[in-house]
């Protein structure tokens, strides 16, 4: 391996780091998602359980819209380590995930049953999978449509609690990768198994666990996992392949789902790479043909966004009109008299016409909601401000109306993010779904 520090390279350091785990815990898991760190880790974690005559048992979420290759890969990697293998869990569950290609449906439910004719996948028949039809009696916790992240901690604790003892799960990130998995690292605060800084203890409901996780490769770069799997002969996904073949830097290929906040940025590959999976893809969620064409920009984004730089704000601000239009007419037209009548507040009360307003105005006065712009307009439109309040308005009984019946009518589409900063949406939303 190419980095050596402490007198060791990051490959010797990463078998002593198994070997630990190995002697110090009672059973142990990895969670794989068919990309290259966690396909690294599972087979050399896999060569040290040979090495202490252990087994181990895998966690692989299926979220349905996946690269063939990806599926290839993970069904070798199944054979790969079956020797070592006490069970794999490939979870197929309709699970609630991200999509950050449309601001109309936020979230979408993988495997979800009323939409099997849409599938992007089959349904995998092979011996190790977990879905509505075979889950497991024990899994009472599981619910329709919960999130990701919330059926990780559950499967945590309900492994611990089924094999006892101290339980290790692995993890194959890297800190390299981004500041949030760097800070997973380095975070004084948590709780680590014999003070160890690349172990930490689960949390679950605020109660601690007998689980940590561990990040075997946390310090390898992007050439590390690749000259491992050059030098040791390792079975990689072959999807990398084609998207380094296809333009994309090592440093952008995301795999996972494809419609979240990363992968997106890849949602354009799946066209050129697999376009029997692309057609697919564009009847699963919607947004995906917009993430196609916008994907490399800034327009999805929600924090630090930008507008194209081809486009002036009035530009950019008529575009996400056009673009709700496509899929809910009355959302656009909602927003559109919004916004006539904040010019015409502002024509009657302080004198400015519209062809006067600006596109930009001092970023301080428009987030203190003190002038026009058209910059000031476009922003609540990004953020899907349904009652407009970043241009002073406030909810009211007709906008509620508005939000109910729009939600009835599209009752496929997910209006209001659980996530959204908004306290009223949060409430509407709570009422709505009962």
């Amino acid at each position: 391996m190419p980095k050596v520090y402490l007198d060791k390279d990051v490959y010797t350091a990463a078998m002593e780091r198994f070997e630990y785990v190995f002697t110090h815990f009672d059973n142990f898991y990895f969670s794989v998602s068919g990309g290259k760190d966690s396909s690294v880790m599972l087979q050399l974690a896999a060569r040290v359980a040979r090495k202490y005559h252990k087994k181990i048992s895998v966690m692989y979420v299926d979220f349905e819209a996946q690269y063939q290759y990806t599926i290839d890969h993970l069904e070798t990697l199944t054979k790969e380590v079956e020797d070592v293998l006490e069970r794999w869990y490939w979870v197929c569950l309709p699970i609630s995930l991200r999509n950050a290609v449309s601001v109309i449906q936020p979230k979408w439910v993988c495997w979800n049953k009323a939409e099997q004719d849409i599938w992007v996948r089959d349904m995998p028949t092979h011996q190790w999978v977990i879905n509505e039809d075979n889950i497991p009696k024990e899994w009472t916790w599981f619910k329709y449509g919960m999130e990701f992240e919330q059926f990780i901690l559950y499967f945590a604790d309900w492994f611990n609690k089924t094999h006892g003892g101290l339980t290790a799960c692995g993890i194959g990130i890297r800190s390299d990768e981004s500041l949030n998995r760097f800070r997973t690292i380095t975070n004084y605060n948590k709780e680590k198994y014999n003070n160890i800084h690349w172990t930490t203890r689960v949390k679950f409901r605020n109660v601690t666990t007998d689980v940590y996780n561990f990040y075997p490769l946390y310090d390898w770069k992007t050439t590390d996992i690749w000259t491992a799997v050059a030098k040791l002969d390792l079975k990689y996904n072959h999807i990398y392949e084609q998207l380094y073949k296809n333009g994309v830097p090592l440093s952008e290929q995301r795999l996972c789902q494809p419609y979240g906040d990363d992968q997106r940025k890849s949602l354009d590959q799946f066209r050129a790479l697999e376009y029997e999976t692309w057609e697919r893809l564009l009847q699963r969620v919607h947004g995906v043909n917009f993430g196609n064409i916008y994907c490399r920009t800034s327009v999805l984004g929600m924090i630090k966004t930008e507008k194209p730089e081809s486009m002036t704000w009035q530009e950019y601000t008529v575009f996400l009109l056009e673009s709700l239009g496509l899929y809910v007419p009355e959302l656009r037209d909602h927003y559109y008299r919004k916004i006539k009548a904040f010019f015409n507040w502002y024509e009657n009360k302080k004198g400015i016409p519209i062809h006067e307003v600006r596109d930009e105005e001092d970023k301080a006065l428009e987030n203190s909601k003190k002038i026009a712009s058209w910059r000031r307009i476009a922003r609540a439109l990004e953020h899907n401000d349904f009652w407009m309040k970043r241009l002073s308005f406030s909810q009211n009984k007709h906008d509620v109306k508005k939000l109910f019946e729009l939600q009835q009518k599209y009752k496929n589409l997910k209006l209001i993010d659980e996530d959204v900063d908004d306290k009223d949406l949060r409430d509407l939303q709570v009422i709505i779904n009962k």
